[in-house]
């Protein structure tokens, strides 16, 4: 890659770069979590539970549940997919973990670094983070806060409490991998004039499940019901920044994707009508309600002096005659931001993903064929490889181009050095030389930069992917590389890059003004620094096209000389 390549990137980069170096906080260390009900440390949440129930107690009967305090009983369900656990405070959800994506790597991924890279490995001073094989939460609620999947009934004729006590039809359910998708029914009858249902249904290969709530009306006149259904979320503050994505509501109203800082909510927002599905989103995870009459739902976003956002789909008025049943009926999802399972919802949910309204349509063909390749070789890692392999061949033409235009403007140089020393009190008239002698001898001084400079969508496109791909997240290389969505550990490959660059600058032609040639050659320190904090599975990436590139540009050197 020619220098003036280099210095295009650079430019082209920098706003990136330098919000990453010196804007981004680093997050704070994780504290331990309270526990939901005692507010106390996880150390003394271990030590409670050891005289505690086992919280997968289940009593014979179909209505027994276990019953914690208050009289509120949980029901569990257990899926290959999800460990789910609801209550009948509401009928809503104290507990979702996915199976299979966890908050750290678990002990047995940790590497241990042969002797050749001891003095990068830090000092095993530390026992193993109590995260590590704790499976990801999707509810993070404090004592007092309501539970997520409540529902209330606003400008209702009949005033329903949240957080009412409902009964169960089930104490328990198991799915089994293969099995029939089951219901779990929460009901109560609400002074003898109206019974609500709640019917969840589960299935065993889906994050999604299914929620209906009928209305019964056995009162003697017409009731006005509607429905808000939440999701409710506590934000520490101080622990809960994510460094790269967003964290917070998220709502697709009138096709449009709405995203709010937690920070900025102050008053509460009212989004739509025409709601496709809205919820509460991390950067590789999302909790979103999807209702079934999108044109006539609108989404309501708020903050509490407690730090709890709420987000809700707030839908239509329905009139229940007298003896009839009214329905609202919602899809939900709960699990990970994997682009093919979001778009088979069919509800645009994949735009949750954020590959950004403009990337995204070079981002998406990258993430596909990335795993499309890694249906065959079951290693990201080999993926970025091939597919940098592939890209270096599709642009191999340009490249060429590139390079011999480079070339060309190098047998200039000594020409356009007597130019500067002609006219170099006349910068009017040295510029009209120097174009007329690029015209005599057929060259264009953009030949060497543009045919790169088409190939740096395809870098930030690439970025995107792997910056926001949950594919890569804790997915493995080789050795020490673990997590190809994390930073390399020892920074080997960053500065094995680094030397890649510089390598490349060397076998590039000298640059004619003094000033870009100090420029050029601080930029593979310069990247080398930028790098360090980028997703190993980019640095991969970079690394192979410097290492490719060199080859290029060693056979058009070598072909012309």
């Amino acid at each position: 890659m020619d220098k003036r390549t280099i210095l295009a990137i650079v430019l082209s980069l920098a706003v990136l770069m330098i919000y990453q170096m010196f804007f981004l906080k680093p997050p704070p260390p994780r504290q331990p979590l309270p526990d939901q009900k005692t507010g106390e440390p996880a150390a003394k949440q271990q030590a409670a539970e050891k005289v505690a129930p086992p919280a997968d107690a289940v009593y014979s009967g179909t209505t027994l549940l276990q019953t914690v305090a208050g009289g509120e009983k949980d029901v569990q369900v257990e899926t290959p997919l999800y460990r789910a656990v609801f209550t009948t405070r509401g009928g809503a959800l104290k507990s979702f973990q996915l199976k299979g994506y966890y908050r750290t790597l678990p002990p047995d991924r940790l590497y241990h670094s042969p002797d050749f890279l001891s003095i990068f490995k830090q000092k095993d001073t530390a026992p193993p983070s109590p995260d590590a094989a704790l499976p990801i939460e999707m509810v993070h609620l404090r004592e007092g806060m309501p539970r997520p999947l409540g529902i209330a009934f606003p400008e209702s004729s009949v005033n329903i409490p949240q957080e009412g006590v409902y009964e169960s039809d089930a104490g328990r359910l198991e799915i089994a991998k293969g099995g029939e998708g089951q219901r779990l029914t929460f009901f109560q009858v609400h002074k003898g004039r109206i019974k609500v249902e709640k019917i969840y249904t589960f299935h065993p290969d889906k994050f999604s499940f299914d929620l209906e709530v009928r209305l019964t009306n056995f009162s003697a006149a017409p009731l006005s019901e509607n429905i808000n259904l939440s999701w409710y979320q506590y934000i520490d503050p101080k622990t809960d920044a994510d460094q790269d994505g967003h964290r917070g509501p998220i709502t697709s109203a009138v096709q449009t994707i709405d995203r709010q800082e937690v920070a900025k909510i102050e008053t509460e927002k009212i989004l739509g009508p025409d709601v496709s599905w809205s919820g509460f989103e991390d950067k590789y995870f999302i909790a979103s309600m999807i209702p079934r009459n999108p044109s006539l739902t609108t989404a309501v976003v708020s903050r509490d002096a407690r730090n709890m956002v709420s987000v809700s789909l707030r839908g239509p008025k329905d009139v229940i005659p007298p003896g009839q049943t009214g329905l609202f009926s919602y899809s939900l999802y709960l699990g990970p931001k994997d682009y093919n399972l979001l778009k088979a919802l069919g509800v645009g949910l994949q735009d949750a993903v954020d590959f950004g309204s403009i990337l995204k349509w070079l981002a998406m063909p990258l993430l596909l064929a990335l795993k499309f390749l890694y249906h065959y070789v079951h290693n990201y890692g080999i993926a970025i490889i091939i597919l940098t392999i592939l890209i270096k061949i599709l642009f191999w033409p340009l490249g060429n181009k590139s390079y011999k235009a480079m070339k060309e403007m190098q047998k200039l140089q000594p020409k356009i050095q007597e130019l500067q020393q002609k006219y170099k009190d006349d910068k009017q008239k040295l510029g009209q030389e120097t174009m007329a002698l690029y015209k005599t001898h057929h060259v264009n001084p953009l030949g060497g930069c543009l045919p790169m400079l088409i190939q740096i969508p395809v870098f930030f496109g690439l970025y995107k992917s792997l910056l926001f791909a949950i594919e890569l997240r804790h997915s493995p290389f080789f050795w020490w590389i673990q997590d190809l969505s994390a930073k390399d550990p020892y920074y080997i490959t960053p500065i094995i890059m680094g030397a890649t660059m510089f390598i490349q600058q060397k076998m590039s032609p000298p640059m004619g003004d003094p000033m870009q040639a100090k420029i050029m050659m601080w930029m593979p320190v310069i990247f080398t620094f930028m790098f360090l904090n980028f997703s190993s599975g980019l640095v991969i990436y970079w690394l192979f096209n410097n290492i490719l590139s060199i080859g290029q540009q060693y056979y058009i050197n070598k072909k012309s000389s």
